[in-house]
């Protein structure tokens, strides 16, 4: 029988799929490539789950063992109910707990994307020692987005999304008519050409019902991120040289963006170069937020030409 969760045509060979117990819970988690590979550890964002990923996945396994887990509280992974168990701390120990089993002895390539790329900041930042390189495909370090927050009218704007997604019974509302509005977003965010009936059906198989989607928006409910409602005027927010140095990105960190992110504006990392000690941008004109589905190729070839 064909993967639920794979697009008409297209092929996984050789991917493993594992039950892995992280933190004391089960992670769903999906291995491809040669096991005795250096190993690139993918984190996928919200509202996604581990094939974010799997289209630029495809194209590192001949030279990277890839590994990509379905997050708490998506798709097939463990998904506790209290709000609670979505803090950051708690997300970045299952995936130390998962860098220790598939890598004990060498530092991991680590990815995020979206949420994804809030987990792999926070990773790097509190266990620097475990990651080699980081990579993030349109995705906010903490503080740079909270500055463009709360400094920039603009940005505040286009995340007034967050309070209809932290609102009591919004899994309700997302869940309702098939998915209808949690697949309008992502159709809202940039082009969604890659957004046919089978990966739509694959998204919705993996969405499940009402209380996964629960879980998945307890990760904007945990976030400390304070969100200005429109209309408010900007707030006071200096990026400190204390701030820099607790919030330190110092492996060789990639940030690819797509400019037609409506999501996350380019306000939302332009103070990044002041947490970093070696960063690498690269931008692309033609994708926006899901960029790892729009322009696989080139985040796949940006990837290579960093980690060479």
């Amino acid at each position: 029988m064909r993967d639920r969760y794979l697009r008409k045509g297209e092929r996984m060979n050789g991917m493993q799929t594992q039950i892995e117990t992280l933190n004391g819970n089960p992670f769903f988690v999906r291995r491809w490539g040669d096991a005795h590979l250096p190993k690139i550890l993918m984190l996928h964002g919200f509202p996604e789950y581990w094939a974010g990923w799997a289209s630029v996945a495809s194209q590192m396994t001949e030279t990277h063992r890839v590994v990509m887990p379905d997050q708490r509280g998506y798709n097939l992974s463990s998904k506790p109910q209290a709000v609670d168990a979505y803090a950051v701390k708690l997300l970045v120990a299952d995936m130390l707990d998962l860098v220790q089993q598939i890598s004990p002895d060498r530092p991991v390539v680590l990815c995020g994307h979206d949420w994804g790329a809030s987990v792999a900041y926070a990773f790097a930042i509190h266990h620097p020692e475990r990651v080699s390189r980081l990579v993030v495909a349109n995705g906010v370090h903490p503080m740079c987005f909270q500055k463009a927050l709360l400094n920039d009218e603009a940005q505040a704007a286009a995340s007034q999304y967050i309070h209809l997604l932290r609102a009591e019974h919004s899994e309700d509302h997302l869940a309702a008519d098939g998915f209808r509005k949690l697949l309008g977003m992502l159709e809202k965010f940039s082009d969604a050409q890659w957004l046919d009936d089978d990966t739509r059906q694959a998204y919705r198989n993996a969405w499940n019902d009402s209380k996964t989607v629960s879980c998945m928006v307890n990760w904007y409910r945990a976030s400390p991120l304070i969100v200005p409602r429109s209309g408010e005027p900007p707030q006071p927010f200096e990026i400190t040289r204390e701030m820099t140095e607790k919030f330190r990105i110092n492996m060789p960190h990639l940030l690819l963006w797509g400019r037609r992110d409506t999501a996350l504006l380019p306000q939302s990392h332009a103070d990044l170069d002041r947490f970093c000690d070696r960063l690498t941008v690269q931008m692309t004109e033609d994708a926006g937020h899901w960029i790892l589905h729009e322009k696989p190729q080139w985040v796949a070839d940006q990837i290579r030409t960093f980690l060479s």
